[in-house]
This record gives structure tokens, C-alpha cells and sequence, in this order.
């Protein structure tokens, strides 16, 4: 787990500077600083300070030797961190490539313990793309069309659909490409939505379905609801610095409690970043803003 023996040495080291200070302050009383009143609550102090120490470093201790401990012991503020966070909230689901039931799994259970409904729809993209056929699928259709033609402008093809998975309505682009780009499709096309989860199933991609997967994703960040990146612990290579990259939030553990978590928080509105338990995040959980 991410940094939990950095977690437990930070502790450790917050539980010795206060016994120190309880030690300093009864070294200073030999002085005739402090009267022998204080004298004897300051020892107190001390004597409890060691004890709460020491019990508190056995904790840490084993913590930092059974990382899924502290999965354990979070699982018991989980019920109120995810208490009504996303009561109301519509929140779509795009994987890139095929669907993962474990990840779709994980997003389900997110959004029922955040007292949100399933979510409104659920697309898979079929990757790679052929930048070829859809050409051919917008060339004749109009000029509102024909400015998304050619390699070059992949990326402002891969934009604006973003925009239009987000804000649902007539979805003209999807709608002209589905049978080009669509794997699965589920839900309701047409309803805004509060929140995206972008899932990347594939391995990285290159040439054109890079720079359209690039436009894809900065379009679902601009769209101005929370977009966010999800993964499973452990997956290599991990999608969260093409997520950083192109604008979106994203969890590396949403399997966990702990992801599950940071997810939901996100979609409510916590401050966008980089979380989990891998080497390189923000921290493990983002904080909602306050107000």
C-alpha cells in the first residue's frame, strides 16, 4: 500500500516529540521554573504519554507490517464518508475498450453506497479506431461534419464527442459514428450528466487512436463536470498519467474501499487530482471543499 510505513514513521515520530516535550518541561521545573504542583501533573502527563505511546507504536507497527489492516480499519468510516454524497447525481460510464465487470462492479457499488442510481449509461468504445471509416461515415453528411474530416483533426473529433457523451441531448456525432466506434451502449443517451468514469481496458494506443482517445478525454474534462479515471490496484501500464495529462481525475485502487471512496468524492466535487495507493499520487483520498 502507498506510503503506509511513511505514514506510521510520521506518527511515530509525532508521539516521541511529545514525550520529549513533557520530558523538557519536567527538566525545566528542577530549575524552579514550574512549582511542585505542576511538577507532579507534568510527570503524570509524562507517565500517561509513554503508556499511550507505546500503545499506539504497537498499533502503528503492525500496521505497517499488514498493509490490508488499514483497508480493514477504514472500512469502518466508509458508511459515512459515502453517506447521501451523490443523492441526485447522474453519472455516466465509458470504458475504453471492452467492459470489465470487476471495475464495473466496483463503479455500481460506489454509487449505491453514495445513494446515487445506477449509472444513467454505460458505453464501451471499440478501439483502435479507423480514422479510414470515419471518414467515410462524415464525408457528404454537412459541413458541421466535414470540419471533424481527415487525420489531423482527430482530436477535435475525439473532443467534441467527449462533450457530446457528457451533455447527452441530440448527440448528432454519436449518433452518425456508433456503428464506427461503439462496442456496447446502455441507458439513456439523451439526459446531462453529473459525472463521468472513464475505464481504459486496452494497453496504450498509438497514431490515430491516440490522438482521438487525447481529444476524447479533454473533452470530457471541459465539459465542466467532474470526469474521472479509474483502475483496478496494480494494473500496468497505469492510464493515470494520460488521465492527468488530458485533464481528468483518477483513482488506481477502486477496488478498494479507499477508491471507492475517492471516487465518490470526486463526483461530488472534491478537488481534482491524482489518488490512491500508487507510487506518485496526490494522497490517498481527496478532501471536498469546504462551504
Amino acid at each position: 500500500m502507498f506510503d503506509l510505513r511513511y505514514h506510521v514513521a510520521s506518527l511515530a515520530a509525532v508521539f516521541v516529540a511529545l514525550i520529549i516535550g513533557i520530558l523538557v518541561g519536567v527538566g525545566l521545573s528542577g530549575s524552579g521554573v514550574t512549582k511542585e504542583a505542576d511538577l507532579k501533573v507534568a510527570r503524570e502527563q509524562r507517565d500517561n504519554a509513554r503508556a499511550l505511546a507505546d500503545s499506539r507504536l504497537k498499533q502503528l507497527d503492525q500496521l505497517g507490517k499488514n498493509a490490508d489492516t488499514y483497508e480493514s480499519a477504514f472500512e469502518l468510516a466508509y458508511p459515512e464518508v459515502m453517506s447521501g454524497l451523490l443523492t441526485g447525481k447522474r453519472i455516466g460510464v465509458l470504458f475504453i475498450g471492452s467492459e470489465d465487470s470487476g471495475v464495473n462492479q466496483a463503479i455500481d457499488r460506489t454509487l449505491s453506497d453514495a445513494g446515487a442510481a445506477s449509472a444513467v449509461r454505460v458505453m464501451s468504445l471499440s478501439v483502435p479506431v479507423d480514422a479510414k471509416g470515419l471518414d467515410g461515415a462524415l464525408s457528404g453528411k454537412g459541413p458541421q461534419f466535414a470540419r471533424y474530416l481527415g487525420d489531423d483533426e482527430l482530436d477535435q473529433l475525439g473532443e467534441a464527442l467527449g462533450i457530446e457523451f457528457r451533455s447527452g441531448g441530440p448527440t448528432p456525432l454519436w449518433k452518425l459514428l456508433g456503428h464506427n466506434l461503439i462496442g456496447q451502449t446502455s441507458g439513456n443517451t439523451r439526459m446531462p450528466l453529473d459525472g463521468v468514469v472513464v475505464v481504459r481496458t486496452v494497453n496504450p494506443q498509438q497514431g490515430d487512436t491516440a490522438r482521438f482517445l487525447r481529444g476524447l478525454y479533454t473533452g470530457l474534462a471541459s465539459s465542466g463536470a467532474p470526469a474521472v479515471g479509474v483502475e483496478e490496484s496494480g494494473r500496468t501500464p497505469s492510464a493515470a498519467p494520460v488521465y492527468r495529462d488530458r485533464g481528468l481525475s483518477s483513482v488506481d485502487d477502486v477496488d478498494l474501499g479507499t477508491g471507492r471512496a475517492a471516487l465518490g468524492l470526486l463526483l461530488a466535487g472534491a478537488r481534482p487530482g491524482r489518488y490512491g495507493t500508487a507510487d506518485g499520487v496526490d494522497a490517498i483520498l481527496p478532501t471536498l471543499p469546504s462551504g
